[in-house]
């Protein structure tokens, strides 16, 4: 099978790269709490600086209005911050995305030049290839096809080469992430992946095509509804998948388990009990809980059984889930996890989501696959210092769960392929 060109395939001596990367980073007061995505964008960038390229990356912040600059939604701090990281400077392009003055900054640019422009959600156009959508028949209005063709033709002129180093943002057909490589490659150009794309479609496929056994799932967070499809793929070829945070409580309905006052979807009641079911032995749920009566007011906490009595709200699993989760876990020679136990950002509601993530870093000490997929799971091992501990931690939420998932991925199935 064909497999992807990445940017060790391509001579950008010369070139104008124009690169996609991922700096969607936190701010607070304009300043970067996480620098992580602008950090695993350097060794894409820093190759097409040592080669000579002139080097012009986009990027959006955010989800501004569309209707033109917004200072709130600015790249320039991310500019900065990656100034530092280069020991280079950066430019900062204009608010008007690709626009003129964009076109004259990158045409002065010297090799080893780098330039970031602007927000590119600061144009209505980027995404509107997926907003088009939600129409009836799935294509594009004139009006939106004009606003896709307009800024498409504006950020392909600024690059000669195209790089896709964005995987937070493969699962979406946006003009920066798709239209443009398509654009350039009519043209003759390269498309091709950045070492960060590379590595998550190495682990993300390798993971679920050729795993070592045991191959153990771990999957949390809020609704089981946008887990159904993963959980389904997942099953044809898992041995175990470990369910916990407020999804099990939806599938422990399904099993006829009292859940007191917890999170459900009651319209997906009837569809977990034919998944679980289907499923057999295959799905572990948690057997004892962490429950409050208070979610807000953070009233004290019940160690509960599977059942949960009906003034209670399950928060965590309890401490019998955590050895029999981990049990399975520290025996397995691969590991996915997307998705907490329970609500972590609250001290005394994370102690399930912290076993777990210390038991797949024990796990992946003796010699197992562990493989993040971003998001919420991404974040807690990041917090609790064991990042450096997994194989792999996946820097997309949605583009990994949708990778996962067996979705398509148009901006990495756009890209230029090895005979």
């Amino acid at each position: 099978m064909a497999t992807t060109k990445t940017i060790v395939d391509v001579n950008l001596s010369g070139k104008t790269v124009l690169m996609r990367v991922d700096f969607n980073v936190p701010l607070k007061d304009g300043a970067i709490t996480n620098d992580r995505r602008i950090v695993q964008a350097v060794p894409s960038i820093q190759r097409a600086v040592d080669q000579g390229a002139r080097v012009v990356l986009m990027s959006h912040l955010g989800r501004p209005s569309g209707k033109g600059f917004e200072a709130e939604f600015s790249n320039k701090a991310a500019a900065d911050r990656l100034a530092q990281l280069l020991t280079r400077p950066v430019l900062l392009g204009d608010g008007d995305v690709g626009g003129d003055k964009d076109f004259a900054t990158v045409q002065a640019m010297q090799p080893g030049d780098v330039i970031l422009l602007e927000n590119v959600r600061f144009d209505a156009g980027e995404d509107l290839i997926d907003k088009a959508k939600k129409n009836p028949d799935k294509k594009p209005t004139p009006e939106q096809e004009e606003k896709i063709n307009g800024f498409t033709a504006k950020l392909a002129r600024l690059g000669d080469t195209y790089v896709n180093d964005a995987f937070g943002t493969c699962h979406r057909k946006h003009v920066s992430m798709y239209s443009v490589a398509k654009a350039i490659q009519k043209r003759g150009g390269a498309a091709v992946a950045g070492f960060l794309v590379e590595k998550e479609i190495k682990y993300l496929a390798e993971a679920v095509a050729e795993p070592k056994r045991p191959f153990v799932a771990i999957l949390g967070g809020a609704k089981v509804s946008d887990k159904i499809k993963l959980i389904a793929n997942l099953l044809e070829k898992v041995d175990t998948i470990l369910i916990g945070g407020a999804m099990a409580y939806t599938l422990l309905a399904a099993h006829g388990v009292r859940i007191g006052k917890s999170l459900v979807e009651a319209d997906q009641v009837d569809e977990m009990q034919k998944l679980l079911d289907r499923a057999g032995t295959k799905i572990l749920l948690p057997v004892d809980h962490l429950a409050t009566d208070d979610f807000k007011a953070g009233k004290p906490v019940s160690i509960t059984g599977v059942d949960i009595p009906d003034a209670l709200m399950g928060m965590d699993i309890g401490p019998l889930t955590i050895r029999r989760f981990t049990d399975v876990i520290e025996k397995a020679g691969t590991v996915v996890w997307n998705g907490p136990m329970g609500v972590f950002e609250n001290p005394d509601y994370a102690a399930g989501t912290r076993a777990v993530a210390e038991s797949v870093a024990r796990a992946t000490d003796r010699g197992a696959v562990s493989v993040i997929g971003g998001g919420d799971s991404a974040t807690a091992v990041e917090q609790m210092g064991l990042g450096e501990r997994m194989t792999h931690v996946s820097t997309g939420g949605g583009a990994s769960l949708e990778y996962l998932e067996g979705k398509a991925m148009p901006p990495i199935e756009v890209l230029d392929k090895r005979a």
